[in-house]
């Protein structure tokens, strides 16, 4: 049986069709074929709305088996993480991959939606790996906000690529490497 991946797309006008299928086109190819990446349209992208896309995402984790992985981007990873600290998935999940996701909180985005938490990395589900993929040119989240998601998710495993932009010139390579070397590992 191939292992799920769920990959939840960043918020924003065409960000499913003209911008994150190519981040998905990505992470399917450098996984394999003993992987199935799932990529299901947000409701409403172009305004993006934490209770329906936890909503939505709730719906979707419900269909995931034992050890999938989940992914986010950008506003969809922010969302995501939120969602998992407060309602996580009845499956264990593999990991929980975070790219480029803006933090809300102190320091970070502010959110009348999303409640900042300090203990963030607690409230996760217990024993999941916790990779967080950031670029140093990201000019729409800077890279600040990888350092702020570590401070309230100790556990999570940062990596800063150098030189790469929002959507990680839609190479993750990285992501793919770490989600194989977890699923060799486990």
């Amino acid at each position: 049986m191939k292992i799920q991946v769920l990959f939840v797309q960043g918020g924003g006008e065409s960000a499913h069709d003209e911008w994150d299928n190519k981040l998905v086109d990505s992470l399917a190819a450098h996984l394999g074929s003993g992987y199935a990446v799932r990529y299901p349209r947000m409701p409403d992208e172009a305004n993006p709305n934490y209770a329906r896309w936890k909503g939505a995402l709730g719906e979707e984790l419900a269909k995931l088996n034992e050890g999938s992985v989940v992914v986010g981007h950008s506003l969809g990873g922010t969302i995501l993480v939120n969602a998992l600290a407060e309602s996580p998935p009845d499956c264990a999940l593999g990991a929980i991959g975070l790219i480029a996701v803006p933090f809300v909180g102190p320091g970070g985005w502010p959110s009348e939606e999303i409640a900042p938490r300090s203990d963030l990395g607690a409230s996760l589900p217990l024993g999941v790996p916790v990779l967080i993929y950031h670029g140093t040119k990201d000019e729409t989240a800077p890279v600040a906000h990888a350092d702020l998601y570590a401070k309230v998710t100790p556990q999570a495993r940062v990596r800063r690529l150098e030189g790469r932009d929002h959507q990680l010139n839609n190479d993750l390579a990285e992501v793919a490497a770490d989600i194989l070397r977890l699923g060799r590992a486990g």
